[in-house]
């Protein structure tokens, strides 16, 4: 009987051990081991409450962000709306990894279901190539609204704004699916331990016992097609804004009108910095430290949903009128 990606054959156990793991034959694990951050298991309980902290911040803040837009109706606008997709991508990234990694670090939980590693997978990458899309589409809003704003709303109604949270949530999807139907159909027989707090398509194609180039080439693709596209888009849109706004007549219209650009610019550089530095670090890094490439990768996943909700709570000025309030009436 065939088998499907998700019903392999249970393997041996191995020992969560490194050395040990290159000994041991078995074949198509049913769950892999989650070592944590090798090098510093001593350190785990310590290394877990930067991301912890990290953790709650993300909920609170990203919930209390979609909260104030859906209670305020001044702010049921095209940029908003972004900011709640930024928002609920946010809240899955740090969902689909931190939990686990805590187990890790708390209780030792190293074992993960091949399925759930998948799925993790899924979501990790998905999420991620759908929050730098949701970044374009507020580079985009960023345009209109500066370069034509007398159009914006004709532009950014409601229904255009729809289909272009659906078009990134479809590209999302799309492009990441070949990532899980190769994985799934890879058999596994060289260990089955992965030396991180949560599954990645980097860490699982290592222990699969085949022709894994197609694979390797097409997530290449995807980085740079994704990446590099996405960067291109934001660089032509604030190409475009600043001669708009250099063309205007007072220094102060021209710092007024760029004030407004500040939250977007400071979640490209929260989300673009570490995830670059992470790539660069597992794709050419061989010389660089495991520990600190599994730490540089807990870092572009947290930092962007940690600060956001911070950027666009401290510098929208009726996201934090509309907090103020709230926290005003509660006083009362």
């Amino acid at each position: 009987m065939q088998e499907t990606p998700f019903s392999l054959r249970v393997g041996h156990r191995l020992p969560y051990s490194m050395s040990d793991s290159n000994t041991t034959d078995f074949t198509n694990p049913s769950t892999f081991i989650l070592l944590g951050i090798p090098g510093l298991e001593a350190a785990h309980i310590w290394i877990s409450i930067p991301f912890c902290t990290m953790y709650i911040i993300a909920i609170l803040g990203n919930f209390t962000i979609l909260f104030i837009v859906k209670m305020e109706l001044s702010l049921h606008a095209p940029m908003y709306y972004f900011l709640c997709m930024l928002a609920i991508t946010d809240l899955v990234l740090s969902t689909s990894t931190v939990p686990k990694m805590l187990s890790i670090f708390w209780f030792n939980s190293r074992e993960i279901d091949f399925s759930a590693c998948l799925t993790q997978m899924y979501f990790i990458h998905c999420f991620t190539v759908m929050e730098s899309g949701i970044l374009v589409a507020m580079a985009l809003d960023r345009y209109v609204a500066i370069c034509h704003p007398l159009r914006h709303s004709a532009i950014l109604a409601n229904p255009v704004v729809a289909k272009i949270g659906l078009a990134v949530v479809l590209r999302g999807g799309m492009l990441v699916l070949p990532h899980l139907i190769m994985t799934g159909q890879w058999p596994y027989c060289k260990s089955n331990i992965i030396p991180d707090t949560y599954c990645t398509h980097m860490a699982v194609v290592k222990l699969a016992c085949a022709d894994t180039h197609i694979s390797s080439y097409y997530g290449l693709f995807v980085l740079v097609f994704v990446r590099g596209l996405d960067v291109f888009f934001i660089a032509v849109s604030y190409t475009q804004i600043l001669r708009a706004i250099f063309s205007l007549p007072t220094k102060d219209a021209r710092l007024k009108t760029f004030g407004t650009c500040g939250s977007h610019l400071c979640s490209i550089l929260a989300f673009y910095i570490p995830s670059l530095f992470s790539s660069l670090a597992y794709r050419f890094g061989l010389n660089v430290a495991l520990h600190f490439r599994i730490l540089i990768g807990k870092v572009s996943l947290l930092v962007p949903p940690t600060l956001n909700p911070i950027i666009y709570g401290v510098r929208t000025k009726q996201i934090r009128d509309r907090l103020l309030r709230l926290f005003t009436h509660k006083e009362n």
